[in-house]
């Protein structure tokens, strides 16, 4: 496809003026008459058996229209929550999981029971009248510890809490890069829990039809054709009597991406209550139940030469799954499997534990897999730079894959496509001005300030769609995308694709790809998503940094067939033969001869005509199904600058550079944009954020915005970004993701720089999140 106006060119989002003058349409903006509300009673305890619940009182309440307990929900909902191989295909122990608790709760805010009112406020009310008696159990809090036989469980009657333990490659692999080592290097690395924290919490509202037996659901989805399928399958319906509708989406990070216990519970209540139920979840429900994301330490060590080659690495990931196996929470293993970064190794050995805990499951989060792999590998290698006395930027080009090398084949079979990371990294320390910072840094320090500089060089595999990949990893169903092109008599152009836009720009990105193949004018043209009742039969969701490098390619492949069968129909109507007619700048004419033409939009109007080729039916449009040949692979490098005041330990990021490569980029101010937003969900990560419990008890400590720490605009200096362009060779377009990119790198280059400024009191590492009270703490016990 021929870049033109449009493609690569900076165009305001579309959809921007809609949602921020109060226009757009999120779930709590919908209803139903007559609708009942729900409010969910979840247990307060993180382990117990439950001996009673008694509803007796809510059930007199004001406007209660029902109590509802497990016992309920039995004739109604069939089955136990999906649970995808993803990258551990077969897993040690996956227990059952209802979406509502009958006999035992396994952590704090899994619901056992919900109340149905006339309004929202009723139904809270009677909710605090529900009297449920529990036999408190130990609750399984430490990873390590779980993994220890005589250890409590997290579930009663279990063997023990191990849900998968797996050898990708065992210790052999990497036994004679071992052997050849001058330096080895270990470190116990660990990626705090966080939670996802959408500006806008989920929801639910859903009407069953009685009479037709038709389900609507309204909800906040990345992923609506999968609740079709989850919730039809629970609910003994066929898919075509279930329709979801997921509307504007205040973000997701991953966590809208697996269904919830509310997302089978609601439709559910409809069926009981034969009316409308909506629910919407409180900032704490959403900081207590929602997926969390990352949860893991690593235990890695990595042998080197004395010249700075890195030769082998063996590292071990232990992954708090939480109190189940979320739907596609084996997904955070495929850090195993990025381990080695952007790096050449002669051997890898990698092992993945999954433990269960009495915490809220974990699932991914935004990168899921790639920032924990970018960061172990990252911390590493600035760890052997250390050792060595190397420049961190020495050793990095020393061991980078080279251009010529691409395709490349990494230790665990994946082909990376593309690359040229030396050119990412130079303009990064262009920016930066490194070496005038090494100046500084050195001159400060004969001050007794500490000036840190950390690099975060990244790759990430992500547009997730390769069927041979993503079948076995989901249990059956191909990550593809779908999209259907439909041009209107008038030529106006309507766009289906499976994907959903929680923050993305798909309504101005892929228009702009639509424009540019037919030469219409961007206004003729109207983007759909979200219901499953429109465009193609089903869609496969957005996640993974995949809506452009699947989604975006199936569109353009669609617009493609468009053009085909016009080409065919001008040929007609111009009296030539098909092969003679180009189609450019929305005409098709006769080649040779550009003034022998028809418009796109003459073309469009006789498709729904009788003049017509023989065999051709009417109309004009499209549908494709893309199935790329391999994944993308994105790349960057990240430069943080931190100082840390010595008196408070407050590190203060004073600079951040950001240069990354998504291909050829559609539109740069999206990739901007998402750059942004994900560099600083990174650093809130390495600075700020952390789920924390009591160890003991398993209470949630940071149930609110007071103690869940998230960065203002006054903590997070303006972004100095850039890119490179590495087109990708596995599709037509060249693209690559990049929602993602922004996190994959962040957390990483702030940990590095921290690191790098406390080199000179003996520190070497610091865990995340690098809060005041922590730094100030190791500094002054390094100063003794």
């Amino acid at each position: 496809m021929a870049v033109t106006q449009l493609v690569g060119a900076k165009v305001h989002r579309r959809e921007d003026p809609r949602l921020i003058t109060g226009h757009g349409h999120f779930i709590d903006d919908f209803t139903r008459t007559g609708a009942a509300y729900a409010t969910f009673v979840r247990s307060p305890l993180a382990h117990a058996r439950i001996k009673s619940i008694d509803v007796t009182d809510a059930a007199k309440a004001p406007g209660v229209v029902g109590v509802y307990t497990a016992r309920d929900f039995k004739g109604q909902l069939a089955g136990t929550h999906p649970a995808a191989p993803a990258f551990v295909a077969e897993k040690k122990y996956v227990p059952e999981r209802f979406p509502i608790a009958e006999k035992e709760v396994t952590y704090q805010g899994e619901i056992v029971a919900v109340v149905l009112a006339e309004s929202r406020g009723q139904a809270a009310d009677a909710a605090n009248l529900i009297q449920v008696e529990y036999d408190e159990l130990p609750a399984v809090m430490d990873v390590e510890k779980a993994m220890q036989s005589g250890s409590p469980k997290a579930h009663e009657g279990a063997a023990d809490n191990i849900c998968w333990d797996l050898t990708y490659t065992g210790p052999e692999v990497s036994d004679a890069a071992f052997k050849e080592a001058d330096v080895v290097v270990k470190e116990r690395i660990l990626q705090n829990r966080v939670a996802p924290v959408p500006m806008e919490p989920r929801g639910v509202l859903a009407e069953y039809e009685g009479f037709d037996k038709k389900l609507t659901i309204w909800m906040s989805s990345q992923n609506p054709h999968f609740i079709r399928l989850f919730v039809s399958g629970s609910m003994g319906l066929k898919e075509s009597q279930v329709r979801v509708i997921s509307p504007d989406v205040g973000g997701g990070f991953g966590s809208k991406i697996s269904p919830y216990p509310e997302d089978y519970l609601v439709p559910a209540l409809s069926r009981i209550a034969e009316r409308p139920v909506k629910w919407i979840e409180t900032r704490t429900e959403s900081i207590q139940n929602a997926t969390h994301g990352r949860g893991q330490y690593y235990d890695v060590e990595v042998a080197a030469k004395k010249d700075g080659t890195l030769l082998g690495m063996r590292m071990t990931q232990f992954l708090d799954v939480g109190a189940y196996v979320g739907t596609f929470s084996a997904f955070q293993a495929c850090a195993c499997l990025m381990a080695g970064g952007a790096y050449k190794w002669k051997g890898i050995s990698a092992r993945t534990v999954g433990v269960l805990t009495n915490r809220v499951p974990t699932d991914p989060y935004r990168g899921a897999g790639r920032p924990e792999a970018t960061h172990l590998v990252e911390r590493m290698v600035d760890l052997v730079a250390l050792e060595l006395k190397m420049d961190p930027v020495e050793i990095r080009r020393k061991n980078f894959i080279q251009p010529q090398e691409f395709p490349f084949t990494q230790n665990f079979g994946l082909v990376v496509d593309s690359g040229d990371y030396d050119k990412a990294l130079d303009r990064a320390l262009e920016l930066v001005g490194y070496e005038e910072l090494r100046k500084k840094q050195a001159e400060l320090r004969k001050q007794g300030r500490y000036l840190g500089i950390g690099i975060s060089t990244w790759i990430e595999l992500c547009g997730f769609g390769p069927s041979a990949a993503t079948a076995p990893a989901t249990g059956g169903i191909a990550l593809v995308e779908s999209a259907q092109v439909r041009v209107t008599p008038t030529g106006a152009v309507l766009v289906y694709t499976g994907t959903h836009s929680h923050g993305q720009g798909h309504e101005t990105t892929f228009p702009q790809i639509v424009a540019d193949q037919l030469g219409v004018p961007y206004d003729s043209i109207e983007l759909r998503h979200g219901d499953t009742a429109e465009g193609t039969s089903f869609g496969y969701g957005t996640y993974g940094s995949r809506s452009l490098a699947v989604g975006g390619v199936a569109i353009s492949r669609a617009t493609g067939k468009v053009i085909d069968k016009g080409k065919k129909l001008a040929a007609h109507m111009l009296e030539a033969a098909e092969e003679d007619i180009v189609f450019e700048h929305g005409s098709f004419h006769v080649k040779g001869s550009p003034d022998k033409a028809k418009a796109f939009g003459e073309v469009a109007f006789a498709s729904y005509g009788m003049n017509l080729p023989q065999g051709m039916e009417q109309g004009l449009e499209a549908v494709a199904y893309f199935d790329p040949p391999n994944l993308v692979w994105p790349f960057g490098t990240h430069i943080a600058v931190v100082e840390i005041d010595a008196e408070t330990g407050h590190a203060q990021l004073q600079k951040y550079v950001a240069v990354d490569d998504c291909g050829n980029i559609i539109n740069p101010m999206i990739v901007d944009g998402q750059i942004h937003g994900g560099a600083v969900q990174g650093i809130a990560q390495a600075l700020y954020e952390e789920v924390v419990y009591d160890e003991e008890t398993g209470q949630l400590k940071t149930g609110t915005m007071i103690d869940y720490m998230l960065p203002s605009i006054g903590e997070i200096p303006p972004l100095i970004l850039d890119h490179t362009v590495t087109p990708s060779p596995t599709n037509e377009l060249g693209v690559k993701g990049i929602g993602e990119a922004g996190t994959i790198a962040a957390s990483a280059a702030v940990i590095n720089a921290i690191c790098d400024a406390l080199s000179p009191l003996g520190i070497k590492h610091v865990d995340m999140p690098a809060s005041p009270d922590k730094l100030w703490h190791m500094m002054k016990e390094a100063g003794k």
